[in-house]
């Protein structure tokens, strides 16, 4: 999972460096990547344009996004950008979305929703929405033709598919519980919400056997972990002070809730890959899932994330059983 971080003076770099993680992913063997959203601040601000981008430099590395905020989103214009770039993949897109109001939206509401920033709906009914956009499900009704003009009542293009590998981001139980109910693909993270223990893996593992509970495909429902893995194989002794000193200053966040919301934060895994290897394997979600997502730290170096990718596909994943596709 990769980021884009940018210097405001040239932000084609970050978007490039973006672009080139990818492609260097695709060629260590990777199944996926996946791009993270930020919006007004100094990193992907749209995550779909960049793997259009990425639709063109790559061939067979499935392409993600972690995740879309939907608040920011009109579900309707965002199933055909999905759709139009799941066409450009192949069929190698997976979105991943959540729900809630915008970060900071007293702020932006009067920019992002002016006419309707008090009526809008941030709840499960806007993913809902976007489901069934991307489903074929109409969304108007009027069809074709009409004077030298042809309509569609819904989403064009259609994408077959891509309603099936549509991703929900949740981080409690009721969320993963909808998302199961709705026939999505589980996201879990490496920030969850204290509801029952205030043990991390606890907490996810309990929220993976929910979603499955409920999701039509049962225990085969596809869930992917989300943690922040840092192996230092190949790395320089800076490279090692500076990783070191980026898990220690986030590691107090860890131990109790955090916030009104009583938010938990996974641990950060840094050091050898055998030493993440054997602590993933302890790790009661971890054993749960078969598909992880290991994430870039936002504030690394493009070198840095070279060497992690690189780690992570001759040492790590092949540790805990991986094997690079051709």
């Amino acid at each position: 999972m990769t980021i884009g971080l940018f210097d405001e003076a040239d932000p084609r770099r970050g978007h490039e460096s973006t672009l080139d993680i990818i492609e260097l992913g695709e060629r260590l063997g990777f199944d996926s990547a996946w791009v993270r959203h930020r919006h007004l601040q100094y990193g992907i601000s749209s995550p779909v344009a960049v793997l259009a981008a990425a639709t063109q430099r790559t061939r067979r590395i499935e392409l993600g996004t972690a995740v879309i905020p939907l608040g920011w989103e009109n579900p309707l214009r965002l199933a055909e950008d999905l759709a139009t770039v799941d066409i450009l993949s192949g069929g190698r897109l997976n979105p991943g979305v959540s729900a809630g109001p915008p970060h900071h939206y007293e702020h932006v509401k009067g920019a992002l929703h002016p006419d309707t920033a008090d009526t809008e709906d941030f709840s499960h009914e806007r993913v809902r929405r976007l489901l069934d956009c991307v489903r074929g499900e109409p969304v108007t009704g009027i069809s074709g033709v009409e004077g030298f003009e042809v309509f569609s009542d819904r989403v064009q293009p259609h994408a077959p598919g891509l309603g099936r590998r549509m991703w929900y981001g949740g981080g409690s139980l009721r969320s993963a519980q909808w998302a199961g109910e709705h026939g999505m693909n589980l996201l879990t993270s490496s920030v969850v919400k204290a509801e029952e223990s205030e043990d991390f893996a606890e907490i996810q593992l309990s929220h993976i056997r929910a979603f499955r509970a409920h999701h039509p495909d049962g225990d085969r429902a596809r869930v992917s972990q989300g943690l922040v893995v840092i192996p230092t194989d190949s790395a320089s002794p800076e490279q090692r002070a500076k990783y070191e000193q980026y898990v220690a200053k986030r590691m107090p966040r860890t131990a109790t809730p955090q916030g009104p919301a009583r938010m938990m934060f996974a641990p950060d895994l840094v050091g050898t890959s055998g030493e993440i290897a054997e602590r993933l394997s302890s790790h009661a979600a971890f054993r749960e899932v078969e598909e992880v997502a290991f994430a870039l730290p936002f504030t690394f170096d493009h070198e840095d994330y070279v060497q992690i990718l690189t780690d992570i596909a001759t040492e790590l994943a092949p540790t805990l059983g991986w094997r690079p596709a051709p």
